[in-house]
């Protein structure tokens, strides 16, 4: 399986939390009624939802459309400017950490989320990472572009083509215009220790910051009407979990391998993607072909090549898993596809999983609020 998840870093970001209820409501009556649909989605994908990251800050909110109060937690921290940070000189402070930010940290690493969406207001925008850099590779024309900067930008057009007016670009009192109403994080503004870039960096979960309204506390009798606005490209970024491709790696005795290297030439991924505690990889790719190779200590490495179709239309990403065989001689990894990252990569991040579901990985989406859905391996 795989997961996807949705989780609202920003407390004021009261329209979310909303939304996300509203989804709920809308998944549990279409599956109870049989609709084709909910019954097609739910079938294959685990859903997580989190309605609220932040209760101090939701408390704290108040009904004005710019200015709304509620940005910090009760200790007067900024929650989505607290995870760990993929471009900061440093990677200490861990024990400065927020209960909120730690709670979601530690949420992280017990499953294995493949996609996620982070839902804020006051703006009308889909925005991807990176939303930081330090003047590096990924430094390009004034945006800060992931390996995976080709599917970001699909995952942010599904949304904004799928919403009532995103894809339009009209800016709000106080943003510019954004082309086809999506934007790279860093480009829009540089922004330290988020969420959207701890979960692809860390949690091998590509997660997207939706911007719903410009106003940040909408009246209440605005509510039906946006919800209207929101609810075919909430369900169809959701789908978009069954992306690319997914299956196990297999050690040389046929046992699913943990913490398995699984790379796709040409994405040099700061953490490399691995393996989780049940042998599962999950990459989401566009349709096209892909060579990618799998290394696991005492084996030889494996590199492949597949032709990978577009999945979500039918529910079900590419299944294809990886035999390999022992190494003869002592054992040396293959030299990675990728510079050595900077970051420092805990790869026991990667071994969660539910227990209850042995084929289970994830897909994550942030925003005050979560939803968490998980693919089904057939």
């Amino acid at each position: 399986m795989s997961h996807t998840c949705t989780a609202s870093a920003a407390p004021s970001s009261v329209l979310g939390r909303v939304l996300l209820l509203q989804l709920i409501e809308e998944l549990l009556r279409g599956y109870r009624d049989n609709q084709t649909w909910a019954l097609r989605l739910m079938d294959s994908t685990r859903i997580h939802i989190l309605p609220s990251m932040n209760p101090d800050g939701f408390d704290a909110a108040d009904t004005d459309c710019q200015y709304s109060q509620g940005r910090y937690n009760h200790n007067g921290v900024d929650l989505n400017r607290n995870f760990p940070d993929a471009f900061a000189k440093q990677q200490g402070g861990e024990g400065r950490r927020e209960a909120e930010v730690q709670a979601v940290m530690d949420w992280l690493q017990t499953e294995s989320f493949v996609l996620s969406a982070n839902l804020h207001g006051g703006a009308l925008v889909a925005s991807y990472p990176y939303d930081n850099g330090n003047g590096g590779s990924e430094q390009v024309g004034g945006a800060s572009l992931s390996p995976d900067h080709d599917v970001f930008v699909h995952l942010a057009k599904v949304y904004s083509y799928n919403h009532s007016s995103m894809h339009h670009g009209h800016s709000c009192y106080d943003t510019r215009p954004f082309p086809d109403g999506i934007t790279n994080g860093y480009q829009w503004y540089p922004l330290a220790g988020g969420m959207q870039d701890y979960n692809y960096v860390w949690s091998q979960c590509l997660e997207v910051t939706l911007e719903l309204s410009c106003c940040k506390f909408p009246p209440a009798d605005q509510l039906p009407a946006l919800w209207e606005e929101n609810r075919k490209s909430l369900l169809a970024f959701i789908q978009q979990v069954h992306l690319g491709v997914k299956g196990r790696v297999l050690d040389s005795s046929g046992v699913p391998a943990a913490n398995a290297l699984v790379e796709v030439r040409g994405r040099s991924n700061l953490c490399p993607f691995r393996t989780d505690r049940h042998g599962e990889y999950y990459r989401l790719l566009l349709p096209g072909r892909y060579s990618l190779t799998v290394s696991l200590a005492n084996h030889q490495p494996l590199t492949e090549t597949l032709d990978v179709p577009y999945g979500p239309d039918s529910y079900t990403a590419l299944r294809h898993d990886f035999l390999l065989r022992r190494a003869a001689a002592p054992p040396t990894l293959a030299k990675p596809l990728r510079p050595r990252p900077s970051p420092s990569c805990n790869h026991t991040l990667f071994l969660g999983g539910s227990g209850v579901q042995p084929e289970g990985a994830g897909l994550c989406v942030a925003l005050g609020l979560v939803v968490a859905l998980r693919s089904l391996i057939d």
